[in-house]
């Protein structure tokens, strides 16, 4: 089967959604493999003055969940997610951060991402982020 889905086609998935409220933005897409940016602005400035880590975990739980659809098992008909974690190692204030979400591990029943938010000015790392995916299958 060919890869036919584009970055088009995914951020016509966040119409009306948290991801299009947010500005998220997909800008590339491959099988296993999903690049996207969001713009820092004021409404994501929380009190201390820095982007405010549900922010940054939206953008990489965004492309990651956006990713299983690169790699559906045969039969699959969704997916929920299980666990998630986020390690923060920077923050900023003004600009976009980028993210890149990987396909570590594509099995029947799970799929384990990974994605790397960093600072799109500087491409200093901002966070390492990990969730697991239950794919799920129609009950017979």
């Amino acid at each position: 089967m060919a890869f036919d889905l584009t970055p088009e086609k995914m951020n016509a998935w966040n119409e009306g959604g948290l991801p299009h409220m947010l500005g998220i933005k997909v800008t590339d897409c491959a099988p296993g493999r999903v690049v996207g940016r969001l713009p820092v602005s004021k409404p994501l400035i929380a009190g201390n003055g820095a982007l405010w880590a549900p922010a940054i975990v939206a953008l990489a739980d965004t492309l990651c969940a956006y990713g299983v659809s690169t790699k559906w098992p045969d039969g699959a008909n969704g997916f929920t997610t299980v666990e998630l974690k986020c390690n923060f190692m920077g923050t900023l204030n003004a600009g976009a951060i980028l993210g890149e979400a990987t396909l570590l591990h594509g099995g029947r029943t799970t799929q384990v991402w990974d994605a790397r938010v960093t600072n799109e000015d500087s491409g200093k790392l901002l966070a390492a982020f990990r969730c697991t995916q239950i794919i799920l299958y129609p009950k017979a």
